[in-house]
C-alpha cells in the first residue's frame, strides 16, 4: 500500500438527504474525510451515524446529494459517486475496504472460515495465500493461530474474542479504509480497551480510520477529529479538546449521556 497524501480526500459528502416515509433522518450532511485521517462520528440515539455510514458503504441510495469515496482501482485513487458506479465497479471499491459491524456479522463455521471468507470471494486468493495472511492478522489482534483455535466455532468465543476477530477479518484485507461501527458497545470494560488499542495499533498514515462510536474513552485514547450529527446535520467539527469544552445547549446533555449510551446493546439510526 503507497503512502497517502494527507491533502487528498478519502470520503467527500455533499448535501446529503435521507428520510424513512414521515422520519427525516439527515437533513444535509456535508463533510470531507481525509486520507489518513481517524475521525470519530458521534450523536445522540436516532442521529443518523448508522444511516450516515450506509450510505457511504453504497447499501443506501440517497434522497438527494452526493457521497464521493476515492477509488483506489484506479491511479491517484479519484473520487466516485457510489450511488452512481455499477454493482461491479462497487464490489472492486469494496475490495480496499474493510467493516467491523456492531454486531461483528461473523459467519456461521469456524475461526478460519471467517477469516477465509472475504479473501477468497473478494481478493480470490488460493489456500495457500491466504493461511498466512489469515494467521498474521489473528496475531497481530493477540488471538491464537493454534489448529484448535483455527477450528473453534464462533458460536464459542467470547464478545471480546469475537470482536477481535472481526477486526483481525478486516484488517486481512489490507484496507486504504477501515469502518468501525460501534466497536466497544456492550464490551465489558477491559475488552473495551483491548479493542482501543487494536484500533490504534491497526492505524497509520496509509489507512483512514472512521469510527462510528458512543465511548468517550475512546475519545480520549484516540484523540481523533469528532463529528457530531444533531437535527440531521453535522453540528460539530473538530477536536476532542473543543468538544469537551463546549458549553453547547446540545453537547453537554449528549456528553453527559455518552456513558450510558456506551453500555446500550441495541442498534440505532
Amino acid at each position: 500500500m503507497k503512502a497517502k497524501d494527507p491533502n487528498k480526500l478519502e470520503i467527500s459528502i455533499r448535501g446529503l438527504k435521507k428520510a424513512f416515509e414521515s422520519n427525516r433522518v439527515l437533513e444535509s450532511i456535508d463533510m470531507d474525510i481525509r486520507q489518513g485521517e481517524i475521525v470519530a462520528i458521534i450523536g445522540g440515539s436516532g442521529c443518523g451515524k448508522t444511516v450516515l455510514l450506509n450510505h457511504i458503504l453504497g447499501q443506501l441510495k440517497p434522497d438527494d446529494g452526493q457521497v464521493l469515496v476515492a477509488n483506489h482501482e484506479t491511479a491517484d485513487a479519484p473520487l466516485v459517486d457510489v450511488a452512481k458506479v455499477g454493482e461491479r465497479e462497487l464490489s472492486l471499491i469494496h475490495t480496499h475496504w474493510g467493516v467491523v459491524f456492531q454486531k461483528n456479522a461473523l459467519f456461521s463455521g469456524s475461526v478460519m472460515d471467517n477469516m477465509a471468507l472475504w479473501l477468497d470471494e473478494i481478493k480470490k486468493l488460493s489456500e495457500d495465500e491466504i493461511t498466512p495472511i489469515a494467521t498474521s492478522a489473528l496475531e497481530a489482534v493477540g488471538l491464537p493461530i493454534t489448529d484448535d483455535f483455527l477450528s473453534l466455532g464462533v458460536s464459542d468465543l467470547s464478545g471480546g474474542m469475537a470482536k477481535r476477530l472481526a477486526v483481525a477479518r478486516a484488517i486481512a484485507m489490507n484496507p486504504n479504509v477501515i469502518f468501525y461501527d460501534e466497536p466497544t458497545t456492550g464490551l465489558d470494560p477491559t475488552s473495551g480497551v483491548q479493542i482501543q488499542d487494536l484500533i490504534v495499533s491497526t492505524h497509520s498514515d496509509k489507512r483512514t480510520t472512521v469510527i462510528i462510536t458512543h465511548d468517550k474513552d475512546l475519545l480520549k485514547r484516540l484523540k481523533p477529529r469528532i463529528i457530531m450529527l444533531h437535527g440531521g446535520y453535522v453540528y460539530f467539527d473538530g477536536t476532542l479538546d473543543e468538544f469537551e469544552k463546549s458549553n453547547s445547549e446540545f453537547i453537554r446533555p449528549y456528553f453527559d449521556l455518552m456513558v450510558s449510551l456506551q453500555q446500550r446493546e441495541t442498534p440505532v439510526l
